[in-house]
This record gives C-alpha cells, sequence and structure tokens, in this order.
C-alpha cells in the first residue's frame, strides 16, 4: 500500500531505518519545451523513443489524466517482453510531472522487476521541463515509494545501471526530437 503526503500523492518514506538516496538525471534538448513535453506525454511520440535502446514497444495505452495511466509493452530484440505502468499523480504542461512508475503485466497488475527481485514495487517519478534560450531541460526523480530494506539497498546499488539506461533513453529522446516538425 502506497504511503501518502498530505495532498494525496505517494511519498517516499522507506519502511526501514534508512532513506533510500534520490535518483536524479538531467538532460539538455535543443527543442521547445512544449514540443519535449509533447514528446513525455503523447502516446505516438513515447512509442517512438521510450524504451532501452534496441526495443520497441508495440503495445501501449495512455490516459494522460491525474489517477490515469501509461501502460506499455517493451519488447526485447529476442522477443522477450517486460510490461510496464505510470499511474499520474499530477500533471502541469509544459512544466511538470508526477507519477508512480511500476512493472507490471499484461493485464495492469503491479508484478516485480523481472531480473531484479528486490526492485522496489513503485518509484516516485518527477520529471520537470525547464526552457532557456530555446532549449529545454529535462531533469528526472526518481525515489523508491514504501520500500523495504532489500528494496532500498536494490535502488541504491543500481544508481551507474539507471544512469546508463537514462542516458541511452534520452539519446533516443533527442534522435525523435530532431524528426518532429516545429512549425
Amino acid at each position: 500500500m502506497t504511503r501518502s503526503d498530505e495532498n494525496g500523492r505517494p511519498h517516499s518514506l522507506a519502511e526501514t531505518d534508512g532513506e533510500a538516496r534520490d535518483f536524479d538525471t538531467s538532460r539538455v534538448f535543443d527543442a521547445p519545451r512544449a514540443v519535449v513535453f509533447a514528446a513525455w506525454t503523447e502516446q505516438e511520440h513515447l512509442k517512438k523513443w521510450f524504451a532501452p535502446t534496441g526495443f520497441t514497444i508495440p503495445v501501449s495505452h495512455l490516459n494522460l489524466v491525474p489517477g490515469g495511466a501509461f501502460h506499455y509493452c517493451m519488447r526485447a530484440p529476442n522477443g522477450v517482453e517486460m510490461w510496464g505502468k505510470w499511474i499520474f499523480q499530477e500533471i502541469v504542461p509544459p512544466e511538470r510531472i508526477v507519477l508512480v512508475n511500476t512493472f507490471s503485466n499484461k493485464h495492469g497488475n503491479l508484478t516485480r522487476h523481472p531480473y531484479v527481485p528486490d526492485w522496489p514495487m513503485e518509484i516516485l517519478t518527477t520529471t520537470t521541463f525547464t526552457e532557456e534560450d530555446g532549449k529545454t531541460i529535462v531533469h528526472l526523480r526518481w525515489v523508491p515509494v514504501n520500500a523495504s530494506a532489500a528494496e532500498v539497498k536494490a535502488f541504491d546499488s543500481m544508481h551507474a545501471a539507471m544512469t546508463q539506461g537514462w542516458d541511452g533513453t534520452f539519446d533516443q529522446l533527442a534522435a525523435h526530437l530532431a524528426t518532429i516538425s516545429r512549425d
């Protein structure tokens, strides 16, 4: 069960003696904020860039409202499928998206990470979009929600891998943004 703050949003208090270290990453994109926000919030755009390098998103459903979800399938080059789900908490176009990120099955039910059994079941994700001189700074912050001590340890031990994964994903977003008309 997810704990909530005074505004009803999930928060990151871990059920441990200590807190997980937040995972933060940022990238500057050569595109206006409205274009980057659209790429992050429109299903047809997400299917073109939001997956690890070499993966595709053959199935996705998006309901971009607080309480709605982005439910998607990522297919590896070898055909193996992983499902994920974002549950939107707050959407402030074109400034911020707050969501709970989870692994799921094809029915949208929460599941464990397919390769890291102690991965936290829920990650509170805050993504902000700031425009400077026609470019957009995307800042992403992940914090485990209601994580056990083992889950906090797994999350903290994976920061380098998360950085590498997001670097590749951001590369794909940059390549996709270069294909979008800015008329």
